[in-house]
């Protein structure tokens, strides 16, 4: 068995810093990681290779396609770059077994990545994950010595069918040409898509023109992350200075959705969980009053997303479902719904990491149908004489405010092992008055979680999947102290001063 492979494979696939090594990204490893997916395929099959704006996308995109035809799987790739959920959907529009995204999402420009999806249009399960592995490990498959078989070239079709999926999402008829909104696409593959939309549905879009062009180097914003204030300072400026109503920002693979909004003159930006509580209820209210809502209607949130969503679903008679972190767990809610023959139940699911999806057209966060959502969403509010900030505030008025935070801390997975070990009785003075150890399968989820229930809300603990890191998310209400209680946490339970 050869060892010679240092970057770990998971249900995200492959993701690391660009450079020289077998645990860099490099056309080693990404060679390596390809004849695993093919040694899992076995010899027949069909997979869809997609690709952002990173440097090196395009030729890891190629190289993985050619190798995947070398070793008998029919290739079809994107001949340019796309966004992440085009690659979702198209794996499913042309009955594809597996569909490869070279990514690494809004991580910053030194990373790029290998993302693996399976014939649902999701992310591969942590057994296909294992299965890869073993493949990876194993050597398995051929070396794409010659070209001789080339990719096939993926449709513009494709591409079209996709637009006009998320078109007829729309909750409404009504053009939104009242609008004027400032969008960013932080130089990755959402242009294309974003625009159009926008175009279709009659908002007038503008660009911000140092972020327009694909560059995988992100020259103006180190850290292309639509949760990033920093991302977001260009377009807040031209947002201010061309009187738009509100900036959108997607991260390069457009899968991620920022909004940022003019208000009383300045720009306030929605978190993640803001703006997906916002979509929740304007989604359940418009489905409502025209009564297209459906029978036993279901929403899906993460675990570690606001709780105020459970309220909005219990007005509007939705079903709520919870489900561990990672939108792979969203879509795979949508796939047991298609199952059993009841997939039109779904109307909408979201993270707190500024991901959302309102169809059943993809199986990933999807920044394309987010965006055209929000701007409906901000049409309709506008013609009430209102901004997304005063129906924040409203939602706020009728459910509670709530503070939400997400902080990191550089260690690894062991300080989870070591709060499990050695559980606090008290966060920042506040009684901890349950544990919730996901470890054991509480509530019928089986992760590496740790949840302390405090008087003023939850504070849930975990290892991030990507980096070195854990995350702590702060879910808090009747309380401003969300930093001082993060910065008390860390000290006292995790040994370190939070940053």
């Amino acid at each position: 068995m050869l060892t010679d492979f240092n970057l770990s494979f998971g249900t995200g696939g492959l993701r690391g810093i660009l450079g020289e090594g077998s645990d860099r990204m490099n056309l080693y490893t990404v060679g390596r990681a390809a004849r695993g997916v093919a040694g899992w395929l076995g010899s027949a099959g069909k997979a869809v290779v997609a690709y952002d704006t990173r440097l090196m996308s395009e030729e890891f995109a190629r190289y993985t396609a050619r190798i995947l035809m070398e070793n008998g799987i029919e290739a079809i790739l994107f001949p340019r770059p796309v966004p992440t959920p085009v690659l979702s959907f198209a794996v499913r529009k042309l009955a594809a077994d597996a569909g490869i995204c070279i990514t690494a999402s809004h991580n910053p420009a030194e990373y790029n990545g290998f993302k693996v999806y399976g014939a649902d249009g999701g992310q591969i399960t942590p057994d296909d994950a294992d299965a890869i592995t073993r493949c990876i490990l194993e050597g398995a498959g051929a070396d794409a010595a010659d070209a001789s078989r080339a990719p096939i070239q993926a449709s513009d079709s494709v591409l079209s069918d996709y637009l006009d999926a998320v078109e007829r999402l729309r909750l409404t008829d009504i053009p939104c040409d009242n609008l004027r909104v400032a969008y960013t696409p932080l130089n990755g593959a959402g242009l294309e898509c974003v625009t159009e939309v926008m175009r279709r549905i009659g908002a007038e879009a503008v660009v911000v023109p140092e972020q327009r062009a694909p560059d995988g180097r992100f020259p103006t914003c180190p850290k292309p992350n639509p949760e990033e204030e920093s991302a977001l300072e260009l377009g807040s400026k031209l947002c201010l200075a061309q009187d738009c109503d509100f900036l959108l920002a997607t991260d390069p693979d457009c899968d991620r959705v920022g909004v940022s909004v003019r208000h009383q003159g300045a720009m306030r930006r929605l978190t993640g969980n803001e703006a997906g509580l916002l979509l929740l209820e304007y989604i359940c209210r418009s489905l409502k009053e025209s009564g297209r809502l459906p029978a036993r209607p279901v929403a899906v949130k993460t675990i570690v997303t606001s709780p105020s969503a459970r309220e909005i679903c219990d007005d509007y008679g939705v079903e709520l479902r919870d489900v561990l972190t990672g939108f792979k767990y969203i879509g795979e809610q949508i796939g047991l719904l298609e199952r059993d023959g009841e997939a039109e139940r779904f109307i909408f699911g979201f993270e707190e990491s500024c991901g959302y999806l309102s169809g059943i057209h993809a199986r990933d966060k999807d920044g394309v149908n987010a965006a055209l959502l929000i701007c409906d969403m901000a049409a309709a509010y506008k013609r009430e004489g209102m901004t997304l900030i005063d129906g924040m505030e409203r939602l706020y008025r009728r459910y509670g405010r709530i503070t939400t935070l997400l902080k990191s801390a550089e260690t690894g997975p062991e300080a989870v092992d070591s709060l499990r070990k050695n559980p606090p009785s008290e966060i920042a003075g506040r009684p901890v008055l349950k544990i919730t150890d996901y470890m054991d399968g509480a509530e019928g989820l089986t992760a590496d979680v740790l949840a302390y229930e405090i008087p003023e809300g939850t504070v849930i603990v975990r290892p991030s999947g990507t980096e070195p890191k854990i995350k702590l998310y702060y879910i808090l209400r009747g309380t401003d102290d969300a930093e001082q209680i993060d910065a008390d946490f860390q000290r006292l339970h995790l040994g370190r001063d939070a940053p």
